[in-house]
């Protein structure tokens, strides 16, 4: 029996539907490089100005940006002796960025709750400000608010691009493409349900688990998803996942969380911390609807037929 649904189809529904073109990806990084550049030439007037970088984070530094974004992610790195407590670090922050950005309307320059955010009028961007308090060393480790928690938490936003990097360089435009798959899925799902939990980031790092070990072929993205649902369905969630570029295994300790899989930074953070064993279900009933669908694709005996079981993941955009 033929498959009338193969990963060609797939990956043309991508290109049209879920990936941000380069083109865009473009525009949006030279709005993010003109503040940058801005205040480097701060930083060139005052070495030892409080504010000393900010760096391009989020899907769009990683090239996993759906077409459908509408913010960007940017990290500024304060030194400590800007303000340590939330609330006036973000005042702080605010009050800081309408200087350095003076050209800019004050409403341009907004508190939101863990981040600044940065409006640009001509093209409805939102450029979202998260602080990074840095003691100024050398690997740009720092301290960020959890917007889970609200308590402070060690991050590295260098380290998080090279560990997406490697996996992107290991299986070439196809680790990048299956992750942007899956948050388009996410996408659909909360669509029909604003209390469905599965962070971007954690797509990021299961599919990355997942490839590390040989456990699923990317480029086939039929297979890669039929794995993924796969994995979530039989268990996958159950195991506590580590990762040991930047730290030994065993430092990540066991938490009681129903999901425990571990920022690739930092042993004490689990990216999945908060999340209820009802979201856990919520994820494995939606994966295996899923499973479902692209199985019953595969054995469909018409194209029309195995459209109908793609649009249950894709919606119905996807045309085959």
């Amino acid at each position: 029996m033929a498959q009338h649904i193969e990963h060609r189809h797939i990956a043309k529904f991508a290109d049209e539907y879920v990936n941000l073109k380069r083109d865009d990806a473009a525009k949006h990084r030279e709005q993010v490089n003109r503040l940058t550049d801005r205040l480097k030439e701060k930083i060139r007037e005052d070495s030892r100005f409080a504010l000393q970088r900010m760096l391009l984070s989020g899907s769009l530094a990683k090239g996993t940006a759906l077409k459908s974004i509408n913010d960007i992610d940017v990290a500024a790195y304060m030194l400590q002796d800007s303000p340590s407590e939330m609330q006036d670090l973000l005042d702080w922050l605010v009050k800081t960025l309408r200087s350095l950005f003076s050209n800019m309307s004050p409403d341009q320059i907004t508190k939101q709750e863990y981040s600044v955010r940065i409006s640009f009028r001509g093209t409805g961007l939102d450029v979202d400000v998260v602080p990074i308090s840095y003691d100024g060393n050398p690997d740009w480790d720092g301290y960020l608010y959890s917007s889970v928690t609200g308590k402070r938490l060690m991050t590295n936003i260098v380290k998080h691009l090279a560990f997406i990097e490697k996996r992107k360089q290991g299986n070439r435009v196809h680790y990048a493409q299956v992750v942007r798959l899956l948050k388009y899925w996410v996408k659909e799902i909360k669509k029909r349900n604003d209390d469905f939990k599965f962070k971007s980031f954690l797509v990021e790092l299961l599919v990355a688990h997942m490839a590390d070990r040989g456990n699923i072929r990317l480029h086939d993205y039929v297979e890669a998803l039929a794995g993924f649902f796969d994995f979530l369905v039989q268990g996958g969630l159950d195991k506590k996942i580590v990762f040991s570029g930047y730290y030994a295994p065993d430092q990540a300790a066991s938490t009681p969380d129903s999901i425990q899989v571990f920022d690739p930074v930092n042993p004490d953070n689990n990216v999945a911390s908060g999340y209820t064993l009802s979201d856990k279900s919520a994820i494995v009933e939606e994966a295996a609807e899923a499973a479902d669908a692209v199985d019953s694709a595969i054995y469909a005996h018409t194209k029309a037929e195995a459209v109908r079981y793609w649009r249950k993941i894709f919606g119905s955009s996807f045309q085959g």
